[in-house]
């Protein structure tokens, strides 16, 4: 982790607890802003990164970098994500002071998705309760100084509506869809009508283990059936050992950009039954904005702030509880679908509900 603070050269931050692909994949969609971010996700790739301004910074050294920096606009992970919280108020707070010796506001937004209160349970320690309680506090201090929340799903606005009662002065709805993928307009792949792929974290909490335990009972309705496992996690050598006992079985493990696209283009349905685990929930899952965008039949449950949209589009929505028997039913009902990839996107908006709400971020007209 860097410890040096140097000056940014953008007045426009993005303050990312994590960053990740799609991160530096959406920047270059955006506004130029630099990035001050604390670590790198799993799928950073380093050649998104040509020509974004990328600071890495733990909490003071973050707070250090704003008060050396000449900041107009930041950017800030929702109140709700509780990892970034101490950050993310240092730096606010360190905005705050420059403005005692007239520096100007500083104006800050962020785009929320949070669809789990982090507050309703109680811990059973006394440690954690006052970690709690100091969370609660810094939470709604961030909360306190937004001037513009965009929610990524009504899930989300309706869980901040109940958690805080102030309101910031600009809040508004852009759902997180993403609009087609380009890619398929320079090649050309077969899409696999028996193709199933599972693209994420192998995790109990994506439902990797409940995947691969309704495998079984889909290849033996659909003996043509392919699953392809994609991405990495604590239950990789699960996912290596399936591969290794069953032909129709494929793993990639933390392919290239590139491939990932290739992959979902050419399958029929991605499978990604999230569970509640904790108090974690799914609150969209980028692999099924990823499917989607390549026109792919989804299989998941009601945990994703998008189950209403992908109900009303015709895709699988489980409960969130639905075991093996109900996932091999649902992949199977996606498989005899015969609505090709374009039908599929038809739905999907122009421009990736992402990319809209950062466009909004500062800006007072609502995207259409």
């Amino acid at each position: 982790m860097a410890s040096e603070a140097p000056t940014l050269h953008h007045q426009h931050v993005r303050l990312y607890d994590q960053v990740r692909s799609v991160h530096l994949e959406r920047a270059h969609e955006l506004d130029p802003a630099a990035i001050v971010y604390r670590v790198k996700r799993y799928d950073f790739d380093p050649e998104l990164a040509s020509g974004i301004e990328l600071a890495q910074a733990g909490n003071l050294a973050a707070a250090r970098m704003a008060l050396r920096s000449r900041i107009t606009r930041v950017e800030v992970d929702e109140p709700l994500y509780l990892d970034s919280l101490p950050r993310t108020a240092a730096v606010l707070a360190a905005l705050g002071l420059k403005r005692l010796f007239g520096a100007p506001r500083a104006e800050v937004a962020t785009y929320a998705i949070e669809n789990l209160d982090p507050f309703a349970a109680r811990p059973p320690r006394f440690r954690s309760r006052l970690r709690r309680a100091v969370e609660r506090i810094l939470s709604a201090y961030v909360w306190h100084r937004l001037d513009t929340v965009v929610y990524g799903t009504p899930g989300a606005r309706d869980l901040y509506g109940e958690t805080f009662v102030r309101r910031p002065r600009r809040q508004l709805t852009v759902e997180a869809l993403p609009s087609p993928c380009r890619c398929d307009a320079e090649r050309t792949v077969q899409r696999d009508p028996d193709g199933v792929v599972f693209l994420g974290a192998f995790s109990p909490r994506k439902g990797f283990g409940d995947v691969l335990a309704a495998w079984p009972a889909i290849r033996s309705r659909r003996p043509h059936a392919t699953l392809t496992l994609i991405g990495s996690g604590g239950m990789l050598d699960e996912a290596q050992a399936a591969a290794d006992a069953d032909p129709s079985i494929r793993l990639l493990v933390d392919p290239p950009r590139d491939v990932i696209h290739t992959e979902l283009l050419r399958a029929h349905v991605l499978a990604l039954p999230s569970r509640r685990v904790g108090d974690w929930r799914e609150q969209i899952g980028l692999p099924l904005v990823e499917a989607l965008a390549h026109g792919c039949e989804v299989v998941t449950t009601s945990e994703t702030g998008i189950a209403e949209f992908l109900i009303d589009a015709g895709h699988i929505v489980l409960p969130g509880d639905a075991d093996a028997a109900r996932i091999a039913d649902g992949v199977d009902a996606a498989l005899a679908r015969h609505r090709t990839a374009a039908d599929i996107r038809s739905a999907l908006p122009a421009v990736d509900g992402r990319i809209a709400a950062g466009r909004a971020l500062f800006e007072e007209q609502v995207p259409a």
